[in-house]
């Protein structure tokens, strides 16, 4: 009884959980201060049985039934400063939060505790709202790299510098990042580029320290830019990459350092040595991995310019992520360092995005 007594008082919703006039007024999710420990997040669910499971920070967490009602929560203990993926799953399918307007393709939802900074530019896309898709879209035969691929070309503000999106379909598809470029270049607070979305074939080869890829980038996919018609200046470029995308940016910058120069790196996996993918532990390997070695090797990286983030929240690649940032610049490279509001998640990444490409640009 002092259950059904309590509801969800604390969280602003007073109807009784489960009645029709508590779905009239149910939102989500909700947070509440929770001292010391950051804050309590309440998801709601309504129908059968579900748990929440989140992209990183957090495993899966099972909802519990309000007094035999068609109501499902869960109140999950959150960190300070933290934005996050999430869906629910039923029965093994995953589903967007319908309380949520803040989406992430049509299965997933974004929460952010009420500290987490503000990401300007990002505009709130609901799980069934439809992105827009570049109008240029280009075939490439990757004859270097393995395989075709789509590759949309947008130019943003009339076009300019290439800024080379990694796991571009992600992007495109699940982060509206045309629309949210569009609003930093129409604000001043970048100049136009021209955007191109690589979609990846298969990231934990081709983004694994190889060169193939970024001959194929070299000598196929940036003529063929060129060639489109597309404005756009191939002759200045930025790579942008999460992940094992920052990773294969940051070793491009390195081996190809005739083709790139400017680069905006989020989370990027430099635990990653030969062989470090099939270990238990990914973070067991040594600090800094391969891309620590190659850095010790002492190149002249002073034509190089690239801005570091990871999230504040994902504590085994801290170590890793800190002695690559340092090395960089002990090798005269211009850098940047930041630490975003989140775990391993594209949810916390996109405001750097923007922010850092702006940065690389000069």
């Amino acid at each position: 009884m002092a259950q059904k007594a309590l509801g969800f008082g604390e969280f602003g919703l007073t109807e009784v959980p489960g009645s029709d006039g508590f779905w009239a007024s149910a939102r989500g999710p909700l947070s509440v201060p929770a001292g010391a420990d950051g804050w309590v997040t309440l998801f709601l669910w309504r129908g059968s049985e579900a748990c929440v499971e989140f992209e990183s920070w957090s495993g899966p967490v099972p909802l519990r039934r309000w007094a035999g009602t068609d109501c499902w929560y869960a109140r999950v203990r959150m960190p300070e400063r933290l934005r996050v993926t999430y869906r629910f799953l039923v029965d093994g399918t995953a589903y967007a939060d319908p309380f949520n307007p803040v989406g992430a393709g049509g299965d997933r939802s974004i929460a952010a505790t009420p500290d987490a900074p503000p990401q300007p530019h990002w505009p709130d896309i609901g799980a069934d709202d439809v992105l827009p898709l570049p109008r240029a879209r280009l075939r490439w035969t990757g004859g270097r790299s393995g395989g075709r691929r789509t590759v949309p070309v947008h130019p943003v503000g009339g076009g300019g510098p290439l800024v080379l999106l990694l796991d571009g379909d992600d992007w495109l598809r699940l982060q509206p990042a045309m629309t949210a470029f569009e609003s930093a270049v129409a604000a001043g607070d970048m100049p136009p580029v021209t955007l191109v979305f690589l979609p990846a074939r298969d990231r934990r080869t081709e983004y694994a320290c190889r060169p193939e890829l970024w001959q194929g980038v070299r000598d196929e996919l940036l003529p063929l830019v060129a060639e489109s018609g597309v404005p756009g200046d191939p002759d200045r470029l930025v790579v942008a990459g999460q992940s094992l995308g920052g990773l294969s940016a940051l070793y491009a910058a390195l081996e190809f350092p005739e083709l790139v120069s400017r680069v905006a790196c989020q989370s990027g996996s430099f635990w990653w040595a030969p062989g470090a993918m099939e270990s238990a532990d990914l973070f067991g390997g040594p600090v800094g991995g391969g891309i620590a070695e190659r850095l010790r090797e002492l190149p002249d990286l002073s034509g190089l310019r690239v801005a570091f983030d990871v999230g504040e929240h994902e504590t085994p690649m801290l170590a890793h992520c800190g002695l690559v940032e340092s090395l960089t610049e002990r090798c005269g490279a211009t850098v940047r360092v930041s630490r975003s509001a989140s775990e391993h998640d594209r949810a916390g990444w996109r405001h750097a995005l923007l922010r850092d490409v702006a940065w690389a640009l000069g």
